[in-house]
C-alpha cells in the first residue's frame, strides 16, 4: 500500500470476498495484496486470510478479518456520486441483489453490513437550489424514497 490514510474495515473472514464484490462492481477499484496469518489468532487459524489490501473508486482500504465482534454500522459509509439513473439503478441493484438491503433516501447496506450512499449527483444539485422552496420539495420527496427516482427528484425541484 502506497497511500498514507487508509481506510480499515473489519469482516468476519470474508475481507477477500467484500474486496473482489467492490473490485467488481465500483469503476477504479481493484483487489491489491492477500496476507494470510503466519499463526493462530482469535478468530482463525494460521494460513487464513487475515488482511486484504484493495481499491473502492481510489480510496485505499484494507479488510482485516477481525472475527464477529467488530460490526459496521452507518456511522461510516461510502457516498457514491452517480451521473444519471442508470448508474443509480446499477450500483443501487448490485449492492441490495448481492444479499444486501435497501434503507431509506438513497442508502443501503451491502451483504457484509456496511453502509452505502448512492447519491445521484441531480440530488446533491437540487438540494443546494438558491430556491430554497424549490429545495425543501426535493428534500421531502427524498425523505419518501429507498433509492433515489432522479425524474421524481427534477419533478419536484420544479414543483
Amino acid at each position: 500500500m502506497t497511500s498514507k490514510n487508509t481506510i480499515c474495515l473489519m469482516y468476519d473472514g470474508t475481507a477477500l470476498e467484500a474486496a473482489q464484490f467492490y473490485a467488481k462492481t465500483f469503476p477504479d477499484s481493484s483487489v491489491g495484496n492477500v496476507y494470510h496469518a503466519p499463526g493462530d489468532y482469535p478468530s482463525g487459524k494460521q494460513g487464513d486470510v487475515l488482511t486484504v489490501e484493495f481499491t473502492v473508486m481510489g480510496i485505499a482500504c484494507l479488510g482485516v478479518n477481525g472475527g464477529p465482534g467488530f460490526k459496521h454500522s452507518e456511522a461510516f459509509s461510502f457516498q457514491v456520486a452517480t451521473d444519471n439513473q442508470a448508474e443509480t439503478d446499477q450500483l443501487w441493484n448490485a449492492i441490495v441483489q448481492n444479499g444486501g438491503q435497501e434503507s431509506v433516501c438513497g442508502w443501503c447496506k451491502d451483504k457484509w453490513g456496511l453502509s452505502w450512499q448512492i447519491t445521484p449527483r441531480a440530488l446533491t444539485q437540487a438540494m443546494a437550489d438558491p430556491d430554497r422552496a424549490a429545495a425543501k420539495r426535493v428534500f421531502l420527496a427524498m425523505m419518501q424514497m429507498k433509492k433515489i427516482d432522479i425524474a421524481a427528484i427534477e419533478k419536484a425541484r420544479r414543483g
